[in-house]
């Protein structure tokens, strides 16, 4: 049995050795969830004994992170906008960049219907949803098991009830129209990935990242097809690389969209196009 300051010095020398950014950050949680408490108790206990079982679970974890699995899809969690979301294989890690989408809906106020476009785990309808307790949402992906982790996530959250799940390629099985639609879609060129970190390229599913082109195509299938589906004055807000803010803003332009915005993210980089339906 060792003591959990050494087996977190270790877990930490092993990560930095292997030129994980953040080592001692991604230690801390690793080592906290395999002993099954917060991260911050780990400085309130540096003499508990780590006992055989732990010390096998931190051994799986670190070296599962070493090989550049994502903390999240390690431990099946990602925090975002303060609550904790199930993440899956067949989920795109939620980046922290999306809460700018989150922001700029939440600056619209209360909204009583939304749309959410390749919902993934279903982080932009339900954390909408918990911040407006009025509002119902529906979440739409192609893909089944996404749709499941949305459903999961819900309960989760205690929204369930709000949240009604589709399974649609973008427009193609939805009817209605709604005040709000939203999308993070993959909008990563072809010719983009295999310059991501092996974090992305080798965990998320590469149907959520990229359209196999330009990076447009799913911004063309929204554009293209929101007319039909929203309110009078209605927002349409989409999460974007950042070099699309030209091309995805003259794609709202020709859709008969007015502009309203280009939200930057927290790198000062074009991150959320705002475009809104005539009155």
């Amino acid at each position: 049995m060792t003591a959990l300051r050494c087996v977190l010095a270790d877990a930490s020398a092993k990560l930095s050795a292997a030129g994980i950014d953040g080592a001692p950050r991604d230690a801390r949680a690793l080592v906290a969830a395999a002993l099954n408490i917060a991260p911050m108790k780990i400085a309130l206990e540096p003499d508990r004994t780590v006992n055989a079982a732990e010390m096998a679970l931190v051994e799986e974890y670190i070296a599962r992170r070493i090989v550049r699995e994502p903390v999240s899809k390690i431990l099946g969690l990602r925090a975002f906008w303060g609550r904790d979301f199930a993440v899956t294989a067949d989920t795109l890690d939620p980046r922290p960049e999306t809460e700018i989408l989150i922001a700029a809906a939440l600056e619209i106020g209360p909204v009583s219907d939304l749309l959410d476009l390749g919902t993934g785990t279903g982080i932009i309808p339900i954390t909408l949803l918990a911040e407006w307790p009025n509002a119902r949402a529906l979440a739409a992906d192609i893909s089944p098991e996404c749709l499941e982790t949305a459903r999961s996530n819900a309960a989760r959250h205690g929204v369930e009830a709000r949240l009604s799940c589709q399974m649609s390629n973008w427009f193609a099985d939805i009817s209605g129209q709604f005040p709000l639609i939203l999308s993070n879609p993959p909008y990563i060129a072809l010719d983009e990935m295999d310059a991501l970190s092996p974090e992305v390229k080798n965990h998320d599913p590469h149907m959520a990242l990229t359209d196999q082109g330009d990076g447009l195509g799913a911004y063309r299938q929204i554009y293209s097809n929101c007319a039909a589906h929203l309110t009078p004055g209605g927002y349409v807000m989409v999460e974007i690389g950042p070099n699309q803010g030209q091309a995805v803003s003259d794609l709202a332009k020709a859709a008969g969209l007015e502009l309203i915005a280009i939200k930057p993210d927290f790198d000062d980089r074009d991150r959320v196009v705002i475009a809104r339906a005539p009155q």
